[in-house]
């Protein structure tokens, strides 16, 4: 058995103390292989925010233990924590988070000037990236000379060009118009196809659809797990799943 690209085990989440305690997430378990597509849904308030974020290494469990390509995340500290998330986790974010006045080339490149690559090697990287994501005519372009689905494809880009064994995308479609939306998600369908590993949040039954696997949360619990895709095969179209 290889090991899981995310293992989660009796995570806790609590915030604030005495009366005030909320707990956001109540013991979830969960492994995520290789290659894997997953979907994790739920409503405001059922913990899949603060599950993402601890899964982006962004907060840290008040109890339990979380595993990220085999790194034991609590035993980390602040600068292996940053190397961490810069080198194994591409992150997706439903605002984009471009740098306004940089280019869509420059934005891509971003995580390897943090990662001390050269020049040479850093602009060949992201020319790549670019390519992966059809975008080969806008490298130059500013995030407001692009539409929504271009600068997604952008941030996706970014998230790539580590090559991180985990791409974490957080509601990415939410700003988006329905054609912008079945652009980057049939991106997402060729990652996943070519073998990367793919955790999704969103609240959206058509997204979730193009995932292998959709976990539901409720109340900081898992009371749903489902495998709709085999890992080694392609995920089923929306058409495919049942609703």
């Amino acid at each position: 058995m290889t090991t899981p690209v995310l293992r989660v085990q009796n995570l806790v989440k609590e915030y604030g103390e005495g009366d005030a305690r909320v707990r956001a997430l109540r013991g979830v378990n969960l492994d995520v292989e290789r290659g894997d597509y997953v979907a994790i849904m739920g409503a405001s308030g059922s913990g899949k925010s603060t599950l993402m974020n601890i899964l982006g290494c962004l907060d840290v469990p008040t109890t339990g233990r979380y595993l990220i390509d085999g790194a034991d995340v609590g035993q980390l500290d602040e600068h292996q924590l940053a190397k961490l998330r810069n080198r194994r986790v591409g992150f997706v974010f439903q605002s984009f988070n471009l740098i306004p006045r940089m280019s869509a080339l420059a934005n891509v490149e971003l995580p390897l000037v943090y990662g001390g690559v050269g020049q040479a090697e850093r602009r060949r990287r992201a020319l790549a990236a670019l390519e992966q994501v059809g975008l080969t005519d806008r490298v130059h372009h500013e995030p407001n000379q692009l539409s929504g689905g271009q600068q997604q494809r952008v941030a996706v880009a970014r998230a790539l060009i580590t090559a991180p064994a985990l791409l974490l995308a957080d509601e990415p479609t939410g700003n988006l118009d329905t054609a912008s939306t079945q652009d980057v998600l049939e991106i997402m369908d060729r990652l996943s196809e070519s073998g990367r590993t793919i955790v999704l949040i969103t609240h959206e039954n058509d997204v979730a659809a193009h995932a292998k696997r959709v976990i539901r949360l409720v109340d900081g619990e898992i009371v749903e797990d489902i495998r709709q895709g085999p890992i080694d095969g392609p995920p089923p179209r929306m058409a495919e799943v049942a609703r």
